[in-house]
């Protein structure tokens, strides 16, 4: 799948992406993923940092709001309109454009920091975005991202309930197969079934790598590899959030911080 084919995926599910997740339909990002990869993110107050995919720029702002020099960037206007929006209603200083994270337009040693919150799996050319992630930072500044967990979140993936719907195993399939653009189609699992009749599902485009091939392209871009996490629910948090149950049982997100040396 080309670049162009891929922006076009994420441009026809950005305007019912932005609806959905601001009407708080993507539990997993809220309830889990972000708040587990804001915990891990070293201090940014006073930091020019560049948010790779930025989409609607939820994630964008919760940085800007901890004190980031933000810039955000993501491949669908839609995506860009929306947090341009966001940031006239609530001025929080960040700077949104419309780029590729494997071009970017910015000067080499642009940013002390990068982030890049489930997007990295979506990209058509990981080893490059890597490399330019690497790049736009000066010597010393980290990049963190998070994908879905490659060992657990593989091409084919499926829970094993008890008679009492509780997750007790993982049946995973697949985990040894590159895919290159293959179409998912999905939408969160808590949107009302008379909502998900007349929404259409989001095509997403998916690029899995096996684990050892992301610390394999990490490192080629010139990164060290300074922490990893796999969040967790704790058990109050389960019992809040049942979407978020089944991570008790497995991780389904891999979150990654690596460094630029300095």
């Amino acid at each position: 799948m080309k670049p162009e084919d891929v922006a076009a995926c994420w441009e026809g599910n950005a305007e019912t992406w932005t609806r959905l997740v601001r009407a708080g339909h993507d539990r997993y990002r809220d309830a889990l993923n972000t708040p587990a990869f804001l915990a891990m993110l070293p201090p940014v107050a006073g930091l020019p940092g560049l948010d790779l995919g930025c989409g609607e720029g939820a994630n964008t702002r919760a940085l800007a709001r901890l004190g980031a020099r933000m810039t955000g960037i993501d491949v669908a206007p839609t995506f860009v309109r929306h947090a341009l929006e966001a940031e006239a209603a609530e001025p929080l200083g960040i700077a949104y454009r419309i780029a590729d994270a494997a071009a970017l337009p910015f000067a080499d040693g642009s940013f002390s920091f990068a982030t890049a919150f489930m997007s990295l799996m979506d990209m058509p050319n990981q080893p490059t975005a890597l490399a330019e992630a690497h790049r736009v930072l000066a010597p010393g500044g980290f990049l963190q991202f998070s994908i879905l967990h490659p060992c657990f979140v593989p091409p084919r993936h499926r829970n094993v309930r008890d008679a009492e719907g509780r997750v007790v195993a993982l049946e995973i399939g697949g985990y040894f197969e590159e895919l290159d653009g293959e179409i998912e189609t999905w939408i969160f699992s808590t949107v009302p079934p008379e909502e998900r009749a007349t929404t259409p599902p989001f095509r997403t485009p998916r690029y899995h790598r096996t684990l050892s091939r992301w610390v394999e392209m990490v490192v080629a871009a010139g990164f060290l590899v300074e922490a990893m996490a796999e969040p967790r629910a704790t058990e109050e948090e389960a019992a809040a959030e049942p979407v978020v149950a089944d991570t008790r049982n497995a991780p389904i997100f891999l979150q990654v911080r690596c460094r630029k040396a300095g």
